[in-house]
């Protein structure tokens, strides 16, 4: 795929893939960090003493992750933050 505003491949990276893939060519960097860490999402991740662990998820290194994920900040996070009156 060709790197876009919603999809980045960097091979370049110590690190690359963070995750098991068998596609590395469309492995999608641009959340290195997933955002939706802290919410409900439908990822492939278990509890470990109480902390998500994210380890087995590829969800935000789909090449259509951004929209997703985009979907689920709205419904979750900016709409639900009331503007300065």
């Amino acid at each position: 795929m060709k790197n876009s505003y919603a999809f980045f491949n960097n091979k370049d990276c110590d690190y690359f893939p963070c995750h098991m893939t068998d596609q590395p060519d469309t492995f999608n960097c641009k959340y290195c960090y997933c955002p939706l860490y802290l919410l409900e999402c439908k990822g492939n991740f278990i509890l470990v003493n109480g902390v998500k662990d994210c380890s087995n998820c590829l969800l935000p290194h789909r090449p259509d992750s951004d929209l997703y994920i985009n979907k689920l900040l709205r419904e979750q996070v900016f709409n639900k933050i009331k503007p300065h009156q």
